[in-house]
């Protein structure tokens, strides 16, 4: 059974870092993708980064691009995101999911199948 489970959320002000992880297991697929969503409240859930187990392919939404970092460490079964130059607007909860579907880019909500239960990320002015 896939389970995941996201640390590390908190409050910084704006310009600041953090740095959210996601423990991850019970994957026992050959090629699957990893990826990093948001919610803001009133807000759909949104796409941030996807990285590509096996092939270290790693995508990033636009508005996070050169800001945010996806990583995985494999020794570990550990996904980060690491935060920088956070805004306002990066204010919202958090999840990890994972995916064994064939996709491109692979940073859609309705790809992934198995979730988080989010950890909260507010950035203040």
């Amino acid at each position: 059974q896939v389970q995941l489970v996201e640390s590390g959320g908190g409050s910084v002000q704006a310009g600041g870092s953090l740095r959210v992880s996601c423990a991850f297991s019970g994957i026992t697929w050959n090629t699957y993708s990893l990826g990093w969503f948001r919610q803001a409240p009133g807000k759909e859930r949104e796409g941030v980064a996807s990285i590509r187990a096996n092939r270290d392919e790693r995508y990033y939404a636009e508005s996070v691009t050169g800001r945010f970092t996806i990583s995985k460490d494999n020794a570990n079964s550990i996904l980060h995101l690491q935060m920088n130059t956070l805004k306002v607007e990066d204010t919202a909860m958090y999840y990890c999911a994972a995916t064994d579907r064939i996709c491109h880019q692979c940073i859609t909500p309705p790809t992934y199948a198995y979730w988080g239960q989010g950890t909260q990320v507010t950035v203040s002015s």
